[in-house]
């Protein structure tokens, strides 16, 4: 695909270095990577450019590179609740104070389940943990939060899924990164799916104020999320690391019903919970970044990093694409070329 070197190249390329993994059923149609995992030392904000990295120095991008998830780790974070939904551990209706009585402003105002899984429990979208003296502050702060929207209106919120984890640990006695591992990515032989840290990753952020909400420095391999950083690099919301072809198995699973080889993670009828609208965890049908994968019930998610997949059941088609798009920081989030690769995976299939 041209298109994943043109995403890397000219005076202003949308990323440092970029991978695109796609194909349809059992076959990977495609697997590339262009530009680089590491091209900049730090960001020049006099100059508002990278300092870059001598050519030798300079780390290629590989379609075995791993990168920072950001936002696809709700994915996982969503596939073990159902997880739990299905073995009936967990009501999807059933409010999160029934769960975690002591989180008394979700107990109070009766959030729901569902409503964390489709971003409808009216929670803003974020609150500044980055900035508590300790995780005791942290859990307090989340612990008092009441929703500032409409119950039932959707509004896009990190604090969903990091709701979700805490009800996910008080309920099966695990950490997060466990229930992941053990139900999602060992059993599908998903080797490189960790949380962080993950040496290897290409690079993100020269992460400094005002820009950013921490001064931590070039940051490669350790979460660029402020919040997953704070809370030690495990969250429902961000934290996850992987790589194009890991992604890929995840999205074929999906599309084989929860199956793939001799594993299995989830039964039909609750993928179908999953990836019907309006998605739990997953968003369906959104051009923004679909292309012209939307509009017969594609699902997927975009990560703040640079990262997206999409899945299209109607064709049995899927495409990962991962980016360093902060590197060397952070810029007006653009989606025009995801919409580009997923206008032209669709394309692809249509000429079948």
């Amino acid at each position: 695909m041209k298109e994943v070197q043109a995403l890397t190249t000219g005076e202003q390329p949308w990323a440092a270095g970029a991978v695109v993994v796609a194909g349809r059923g059992p076959v990977i149609a495609v697997a590339e990577a262009a530009g680089w995992a590491v091209r900049y030392a730090a960001y020049d904000e006099g100059a508002d450019a990278g300092v870059e990295l001598p050519p030798d120095v300079r780390v290629p991008m590989t379609v075995d590179t791993a990168f920072d998830l950001a936002s696809l780790t709700k994915l996982f974070t969503s596939v073990a609740a159902v997880q739990q939904i299905e073995r009936g551990t967990l009501g999807i209706d059933a409010r999160v104070g029934a769960y975690l009585p002591d989180f008394h402003a979700a107990a109070l105002h009766g959030i729901t389940v569902r409503q964390l899984l489709t971003h409808t429990s009216g929670l803003r979208p974020e609150l500044p943990l980055y900035d508590c003296a300790d995780d005791a502050e942290r859990l307090a702060l989340l612990r008092a939060e009441p929703p500032v929207g409409v119950a039932g209106t959707y509004c896009y919120s990190d604090l969903n899924m990091l709701l979700l984890q805490h009800v996910l640990e008080r309920l099966t006695g695990r950490t997060l990164d466990a229930l992941v591992h053990d139900g999602i990515t060992r059993p599908l032989g998903m080797t490189a799916t960790v949380f962080g840290p993950c040496p290897g990753a290409a690079a993100t952020e020269d992460q400094r104020r005002p820009w950013a909400k921490a001064d931590r420095g070039m940051l490669r391999g350790e979460v660029h999320d402020e919040n997953a950083w704070a809370l030690g690099g495990v969250a429902g919301h961000a934290g996850l690391f992987s790589t194009g072809r890991d992604l890929a198995v995840f999205c074929r699973t999906l599309l084989a019903a929860g199956s793939y080889g001799p594993a299995r993670i989830l039964g039909p009828d609750f993928v179908d919970l999953l990836l019907t609208p309006p998605g739990l965890g997953f968003v369906v049908d959104q051009a923004w970044f679909m292309g012209e994968l939307a509009g017969r019930g594609a699902a997927g998610h975009t990560g703040f990093t640079g990262t997206s997949l999409v899945l299209d059941p109607a064709t049995d088609t899927f495409v990962v694409l991962l980016a360093n798009t902060v590197h060397p920081r952070r810029r007006t989030p653009d989606s025009r070329p995801r919409a580009a690769v997923g206008s032209r995976v669709a394309r692809a299939v249509r000429g079948m």
